[in-house]
């Protein structure tokens, strides 16, 4: 398992003021009632994350959909955005030099 699963298993999100939540499975075929949850909670696309405060309207709706949705606190999405921005940033160029060195020894 990883740092970031294990942490993410072990954050209370009770204690968390707001909940970013991500929208992960597909909306067609899904129930009319869970349909008009996600389009009060704002998610209509896949992927899409929007940020809620965390009370117990926000996570009644949020276990009407459970299935459909990861619910993150606010640490675990910050840390998630840093962990993509380290992978998208910018590398310096690998140099590849094909020409061979002169030997130090071999010049007398």
């Amino acid at each position: 398992m990883s740092a970031y699963n294990a942490f993410k298993a072990c954050a209370p999100v009770a204690w968390s003021p707001n909940l970013y939540i991500t929208l992960v499975r597909g909306i067609p075929g899904t129930r009319r009632l869970h349909r008009r949850t996600l389009e009060a909670l704002r998610l209509g696309k896949c992927n899409r994350t929007v940020m809620r405060w965390n009370t117990p309207t926000v996570r009644g709706m949020i276990q009407q959909v459970k299935r459909l949705v990861v619910v993150e606190t606010e640490e675990m999405y910050n840390a998630r955005k840093e962990k993509l921005a380290n992978q998208k940033a910018l590398r310096p160029p690998l140099v590849v030099n094909h020409h061979a060195a002169p030997a130090a020894d071999s010049v007398q």
